[in-house]
C-alpha cells in the first residue's frame, strides 16, 4: 500500500521516523489548549480538538498523498488567533474559529484549482534551496529558544548561562545525540529523546502536566464542536459591516500564512530527499486531477484547517517537525500513520506525553536543523544577483521567526534583482501576484 521498497525504505524505519516525528511536535498537544484557551475557550474542548485534527489531517496525508508529513495546529497562527483576532481586534474567539474555517475552504479552492501548485512550480531552484536551508535555520533556532539556550535580557540575543537543569538536559542530549549519529547508531535522535527525557526525571525537568481526565475533555467538546456554524460563529461573522475590512484582511492573513508555510516545508524537506522527485514534478504538470503526490499532500493540507476549525482549533497545518522523522528515513506515508495513531494514543495518556520536556526535543530540532544545512551549497554566493534573496529567504526567516515573512522578502528582493537586471519578463506571473500580495499584507498591517 505504502510502496516502501519502491521508495527505498522498510516497516521498522517507518515506524521509528513516526515515533519521532510525534515525539518532536507532542509538546503542540499541552501548548495548543492553553494557548486558545486565553480566548476563553475550555481547555479540554481544545485539548481533544487538538488531537482530533492531528490525527484526521496527518492520516489524510499519509493515506491519501503516501507522504510522510504529520499535522497539527500551527504554532504562531494560534498566536495570531488569540492575541491579534481576539484580543487586539476584539473578535470572539467563535468568530475567530468562523474565519479559520474559511481561510480553510480558500485553500481548498486554490489548491483544487491548482493554484497552489503553479506557486510552487514558480519558485526557481536558488529560492528553492534558500528556503530547504532556510528551514533548517529555522528549526535548530526554534530548537534553541525553546529550551532557552539563546536569551535576550540585554535586548539583543546571547547565549544563556548553562545554570539551569533545563540546560543541562539539552546540552547532554545534544551530545548524546551528535555523538550516537557520528557512530551510525540506528535511531540515534530517538534514542536521545527518550534518555534526554529519563534524566530530566530526577532533575526536575520532566514533570506531568496538569491532569485532565479523558472523560472530562470529552464531557465539555461541545462547547466547540460546531459552534461556527451557530449564530454565535458564521451566524454572526459579517452583521457588523464596519468590521468586514479587518474580517476579510484576517482571513488573508492566515491563509498566507498557511499557504507558504506548507509550500515551505514542502519544498525545504520534500525536494532534498526526493519525497517528491522529478517524476512527481512532471505529474505536477497534468491539467486535470490529483496525480501526483505533492497535488494530494497539498490537498491533504487544505481539508485540515476547516476540519479542524469544525471541532474547535485554530489552522492546523503541515508540521515543520516532519524534517525530524524525515532525517531518520521515513519516506512514505506509514510515517504519517504512526504519527496519527500516537495522537490518538495521547488522548488517553496525556500526563505522560506531555511530559516530555523541551529540553529533550530541542536537541533533535537543532541536529535535524544542522543536516538541512546542505541545501545552501547549491546557491551560488558570490554572485548578489543570487545571494541576497536566498539571505532574505534562508536566513531572515529565522531571524524573524517566521517561514512566511522570509518567503515574502526572498519574493520581494528576487524581482527587484530581476527588475535592476531587465530580466523581469523571465519571472513567472504567479511569482509576480504571490509578491503583490505579500506586500499588500504588509501595508495591512502598518495600517492597522
Amino acid at each position: 500500500m505504502f510502496k516502501l521498497k519502491e521508495n527505498g525504505t522498510k516497516v521498522s524505519t517507518e515506524i521509528l521516523a513516526g515515533l519521532t516525528t510525534f515525539v518532536t511536535m507532542a509538546y503542540i498537544i499541552a501548548v495548543n489548549p492553553g494557548m486558545l484557551s486565553q480566548a476563553g475557550m475550555e481547555w479540554g474542548a481544545v485539548f481533544l480538538a487538538t488531537i482530533i485534527a492531528a490525527i484526521i489531517g496527518t492520516l489524510i496525508m499519509g493515506l491519501v498523498a503516501n507522504v510522510p508529513y504529520a499535522q497539527a495546529p500551527g504554532m504562531g497562527l494560534n498566536a495570531l488567533f488569540v492575541f491579534t483576532v481576539c484580543f487586539t481586534y476584539g473578535f470572539s474567539w467563535q468568530h475567530a474559529l468562523s474565519m479559520v474555517f474559511i481561510c480553510g475552504l480558500i485553500n481548498i479552492l486554490i489548491t483544487v484549482t491548482k493554484i497552489r501548485k503553479h506557486i510552487i512550480k514558480a519558485i526557481p531552484k536558488s529560492l528553492q534551496n534558500a528556503i530547504g536551508g532556510g528551514i533548517g535555520i529555522f528549526i535548530a533556532y526554534v530548537g534553541l529558544l525553546n529550551i532557552g539556550a539563546i536569551n535576550f535580557g540585554a535586548g539583543v540575543p546571547s547565549m544563556s548561562v548553562i545554570n539551569t537543569s533545563g540546560l543541562y538536559v539539552f546540552f547532554i542530549g545534544l551530545v548524546l545525540t551528535i555523538v550516537l549519529l557520528l557512530l551510525k547508531v540506528k535511531g540515534a535522535i530517538l534514542i536521545g529523546i527518550v534518555v534526554s527525557t529519563l534524566i530530566g526525571i530526577p532533575l526536575g525537568v520532566t514533570t506531568a502536566a496538569n491532569q485532565v481526565s479523558f472523560t472530562d475533555a470529552v464531557s465539555v467538546l461541545p462547547t466547540t464542536f460546531g459552534v461556527i456554524f451557530t449564530k454565535a460563529g458564521l451566524g454572526s461573522l459579517f452583521a457588523d459591516l464596519t468590521k468586514l475590512p479587518i474580517v476579510l484582511l484576517t482571513i488573508f492573513a492566515f491563509s498566507l500564512s498557511d499557504t507558504f508555510d506548507t509550500i515551505g516545508t514542502f519544498i525545504g524537506t520534500g525536494r532534498q530527499t526526493g519525497i517528491f522527485s522529478e517524476e512527481d514534478e512532471k505529474a505536477m504538470e497534468s491539467s486535470s486531477g490529483f496525480k501526483s503526490k505533492m497535488d494530494k499532500a497539498l490537498f491533504a493540507d487544505a481539508t485540515a484547517t476547516s476540519i479542524g476549525a469544525i471541532f474547535g482549533t485554530s489552522n492546523t497545518t503541515t508540521y515543520v517537525e516532519s524534517a525530524s522523522g524525515i532525517a531518520v528515513g521515513g519516506r512514505t506515508g506509514l510515517v504519517s500513520v504512526v504519527v496519527a495513531i500516537c495522537f490518538a494514543i495521547s488522548a488517553f495518556l496525556a500526563t505522560f506525553i506531555s511530559a516530555i520536556p523541551s529540553a529533550a526535543t530541542a536537541p533533535a530540532l537543532v541536529i535535524v536543523g544542522i543536516m538541512m544545512l546542505s541545501s545552501f551549497k547549491e546557491i551560488n554566493w558570490s554572485e548578489l544577483e543570487e545571494a541576497i534573496p536566498a539571505f532574505f529567504t534562508g536566513v531572515f526567516m529565522a531571524l524573524v521567526y517566521s517561514i512566511t515573512s522570509g518567503i515574502a522578502m526572498g519574493f520581494i528582493f528576487y524581482l527587484i534583482v530581476k527588475i535592476c537586471k531587465k530580466q523581469a519578463k523571465d519571472v513567472s506571473p504567479v511569482l509576480w501576484v504571490a509578491t503583490a500580495l505579500f506586500i499588500l499584507n504588509f501595508v495591512f498591517q502598518a495600517i492597522i
